[in-house]
């Protein structure tokens, strides 16, 4: 089961959005790449994140996915939306939706257009979430992504919400790259899910204590990433174990060569024949020919050699 009342353990794949020729969220297509998702073996869909493009959709295109994909069967408890916008009322209703319809577990960005603010401000921000919605199923994992967002966690502040809200504030997806952070708030926080955003980074953080991933080169290697979770007790001596944590490695690698949405999509188009996967909304644009061709080389290659 991917998540607890307490908070979320396995693999969740930071799942790509594909879109119609209006660039419009393709409900259908999404609901069959979810499904795809979980038979290879992730434990959850983290839908609507950074990989997901969601902070290109407006609320309403944001729901109406949502809607979407429990409409067609797939279970609320293996969903993780994310909420978190720049708008304090939008992040709430988006929230809201997500409780309304099931979900009881969101990854939430803090809001972050501007720039300096202090952990008074967030923590006022993610409390005033909390206390307008005032439902005691909400689950919250924050959402560390300094480089994008520009709006770091800090453990200051992860420990004044824990403190707050003990049985909101469940866990973090740590995409800064930064192993000692997380192993850091592992530590610091017991019982609280840190989520690594780096693939190659999930092994040696569930050996620290961590509680999975959210990543989006799962949207290639789920199975890998899926046989890492289960096993990563083992030896490292064991050669099924270290095969996937190579695959893993290399899938990682293949995708962030060129731009990683656009190569991630590029490869769900050649997995699906669809060609329309290919499209990203702008500013975020497709891979030149050039590059797509180089991309599907290299792909096979690593198919190969899987």
């Amino acid at each position: 089961m991917s998540t607890s009342s307490l908070h979320p353990h396995g693999v969740f794949s930071a799942a790509l959005t594909p879109l119609d020729a209006e660039l419009a969220p393709d409900h259908a297509r999404f609901v069959d790449h979810c499904r795809y998702l979980l038979d290879e073996g992730c434990d959850g869909i983290a839908m609507l994140g950074t990989t997901g493009e969601a902070n290109s959709f407006s609320v309403a295109e944001r729901t109406a996915l949502l809607e979407a994909v429990v409409a067609a069967g797939i279970a609320p408890r293996r969903l993780l939306p994310g909420t978190g916008v720049a708008a304090l009322s939008d992040t709430i209703a988006l929230t809201r939706h997500a409780l309304s319809v099931g979900v009881d577990t969101v990854v939430m960005l803090p809001p972050f257009y501007y720039k300096n603010v202090t952990d008074d401000g967030i923590f006022a921000s993610y409390s005033e979430v909390v206390q307008r919605i005032g439902d005691a199923r909400l689950k919250v994992v924050l959402y560390h992504y300094p480089q994008m967002s520009a709006q770091p966690i800090s453990h200051a502040l992860i420990e004044r919400l824990r403190k707050a809200y003990p049985a909101t504030f469940t866990g973090i997806k740590d995409s800064s790259g930064d192993f000692a952070n997380m192993t850091a708030m592992v530590e610091r926080f017991p019982g609280f899910a840190v989520l690594g955003g780096a693939d190659p980074l999930m092994l040696p953080l569930l050996r620290k204590g961590g509680a999975g991933c959210i990543t989006a080169t799962s949207n290639v290697v789920a199975r890998s990433l899926a046989y890492v979770f289960k096993h990563f007790g083992d030896s490292d001596d064991d050669p099924a174990l270290k095969a996937a944590q190579a695959r893993i490695v290399k899938a990682r690698e293949l995708v962030s060569q060129f731009p990683q949405m656009a190569s991630l999509k590029a490869l769900a188009a050649d997995r699906t024949k669809h060609a329309g996967w290919q499209r990203l909304r702008p500013p975020l644009e497709s891979l030149q020919p050039d590059q797509l061709n180089e991309l599907l080389a290299n792909a096979a290659a690593f198919a190969a050699s899987a």
